[in-house]
């Protein structure tokens, strides 16, 4: 029959906790001596320092096969977004309405046009230089300075009558409004080679309607190739997108109209079933009077 141990005492336990914490017949603290705990430390720090090593020289390997002015993956960028000034969006994408009569439906889609395009003010713009030709500008070397390359000036008189200079109100308050289209940014892409892309505005539904008349600014409703390709924030810090303005000049009053703007260019494409800002941008419109 085995003996049944003695029960120790808190004082006991207390007693034997310290004597495990520091033995002083052997020297050892949390039962090893000083000198294991030195090796011990040792070890863990030479180990973690081979460690980040390794984790350094993963990363700088990595970093080293990365271009830092173009992605290396961006081929889901087939074909480039637009987006629309301004934009108010419903529970389906972009609804748009308000009443000519009431200046506080309005007010704020105008307030949205004039920050937005503070961007494109002469002084905005003043560090871009001035482009005429209607070809692409391909820059294979950094001639701008700070090792950049140039981008060409975009300012709101290019718009004319959608500029809000000549109209604060962009139309809006006649039922005449200006819409702004842009092309997002896709590094290198060039829309075209030789003809340059423009918008192309009409309404969706109601075929036998009379057809949507819109004024284009600039004209003919182009993006000049001069602005492509863009080559990346770090290469293009000051680049501007540039912008196509739609005044529509008969949306009926009262209805609720579709309407769907095209960028028009041979590599744009617009038939996009999954995305339905590739290439077009389609927004309700109505104009109360």
């Amino acid at each position: 029959m085995a003996a049944l141990q003695e029960k120790k005492s808190c004082s006991q336990r207390m007693e034997e906790f310290q004597h495990y914490c520091w033995n002083p017949d052997t020297g050892q603290l949390l039962g090893r001596t000083l000198s294991r705990w030195v090796w011990i430390s040792l070890y863990y720090v030479a180990f973690y320092v081979v460690m980040t090593g390794l984790f350094a020289l993963c990363i700088y390997s990595l970093m080293c096969t990365l271009d830092p002015y173009t992605p290396d993956y961006q081929d889901r960028l087939k074909s480039p977004g637009v987006t629309l000034r301004p934009d108010v969006y419903g529970e389906k994408g972009l609804d748009i309405s308000y009443n000519i009569s009431n200046n506080k439906t309005w007010t704020g889609l105008v307030h949205t046009l004039h920050d937005f395009l503070a961007g494109y003010s002469p002084e905005a713009q003043e560090d871009n230089i001035n482009c005429t030709s209607e070809k692409v500008f391909i820059q294979e070397s950094f001639m701008a300075p700070n090792h950049t390359k140039f981008s060409c000036k975009f300012t709101t008189d290019m718009l004319q009558n959608c500029s809000g200079l000549v109209d604060p109100n962009f139309g809006f308050a006649e039922g005449k409004p200006c819409f702004i289209i842009k092309m997002n940014r896709i590094v290198r892409f060039l829309p075209s080679n030789k003809t340059a892309p423009r918008v192309d505005c009409t309404f969706l539904q109601d075929k036998d309607s009379q057809p949507l008349q819109v004024e284009y600014y600039p004209p003919n409703g182009t993006f000049s190739l001069h602005y492509f390709p863009y080559y990346g924030k770090k290469a293009q810090p000051n680049y501007s997108n540039p912008l196509v303005a739609a005044k529509l000049l008969n949306v009926p009053g009262n209805t609720e109209v579709v309407i769907v703007c095209k960028i028009l260019a041979e590599h744009v494409t617009f038939d996009n079933p999954h995305d339905p800002y590739e290439g077009k941008v389609e927004f309700k419109l109505k104009i109360e009077k």
